[in-house]
């Protein structure tokens, strides 16, 4: 009797093994990191840097996908029903992660169930104009929107993305109507706003600063705390109307059920990496600065800025149908 059962116990314990030895060997194999943008944009950027730190580390590729679309969701999602093993990750800013759960009614993926493994980066927001449009300074804007309801327009790269809810906070609080127009990306929201199909836009000092010095658009404020040093002669937003603040992150985080020896390794390797040199001076030139941490103080960042984006999507009827 004992010899018969020997081998089915023997079989449950390698069972066992198995899956711990594959986390002490992780990885072993291409990692796949997805972005849920268009390639260009910073967010894009700042993963492949990272990437290369990785591949570098560990020896094995790190290849980042880009599946932009639905206001990142797609990506997103993807992601979220992708096997529990480490080997796909989503590099994704606030939108998918702590903001779409309060926006959409309905997603195909849960954003809380993601598992946190760290904050790349994070970097101010601007406000930016086509330098055609009749206002330079916030309160120009907002005197000119008063006089005329709908008439300017904001460009976003989709709709219940932050650079979108920014929009309709500043409408809330200042009073005005503008009309949103949400695009697939960052960088075809830029185009038109250059070309002047729109004429306004919220984005990252990162992708907007270099705009800015060659002339193509106009900075009115940014929506920092205060002033930044990057342009300390353009105000906060938060000067005139204190509630509207935002600041853009860039997170990693793994699919539902992910072990959490797999998510420490991740999290400690990328930590690591933005503690090199060339990595925050890659990162300075867009002026983002490198956060790290652990899963934990990750996670408790995400349960924060959920609840601030909570507060603004549901206390003003933001909510999509």
């Amino acid at each position: 009797m004992k010899m018969a059962v020997l081998p089915q116990v023997l079989g449950i314990t390698l069972l066992a093994v198995a899956p711990a030895a594959a986390q002490d060997n992780y990885p072993s194999r291409t990692v796949k990191i997805v972005v849920p943008l268009p390639p260009g944009p910073f967010p894009d950027a700042m993963t492949r840097i990272i990437a290369g730190k990785l591949q570098a580390r560990w020896g094995h590729p790190v290849i980042v996908e880009n599946r932009p679309g639905a206001s990142n969701n797609i990506g997103a999602e993807a992601v979220a029903k992708s096997q529990p093993d480490g080997y796909t990750l989503l590099s994704a800013p606030q939108g998918p992660i702590v903001i779409a759960q309060h926006f959409f009614r309905n997603l195909g993926y849960d954003p809380n169930a993601f598992v946190p493994v760290t904050v790349m980066a994070k970097l101010p927001y601007t406000l930016i104009a086509n330098p055609k449009t009749p206002f330079s300074s916030l309160k120009e804007l907002v005197a000119y929107a008063k006089a005329n309801p709908d008439k300017i327009t904001y460009a976003s790269a989709g709709t219940g993305g932050q650079p979108h809810l920014i929009g309709e906070l500043l409408q809330f609080t200042a009073g005005i109507r503008i009309r949103h127009v949400p695009y697939k990306g960052l960088a075809p929201a830029m185009t038109d706003l250059i070309g002047g199909h729109v004429d306004l836009m919220f984005d990252n000092v990162g992708n907007a600063l270099p705009q800015i010095r060659e002339g193509k658009v106009k900075v009115l404020a940014t929506l920092s705390e205060t002033r930044i040093p990057e342009l300390p002669d353009v105000p906060a937003i938060a000067e005139a109307y204190p509630g509207v603040v935002t600041t853009g992150w860039y997170a990693i985080v793994a699919p539902p059920k992910t072990p959490s020896a797999i998510v420490a390794n991740l999290s400690a390797a990328i930590g690591e990496a933005l503690t090199l040199p060339d990595v925050a001076q890659r990162l300075a030139g867009y002026n983002a600065v490198a956060v790290g941490g652990s899963p934990a103080a990750t996670g408790a960042f995400f349960r924060k800025e959920s609840e601030i984006w909570r507060q603004v999507i549901v206390g003003n009827g933001l909510q999509s149908d």
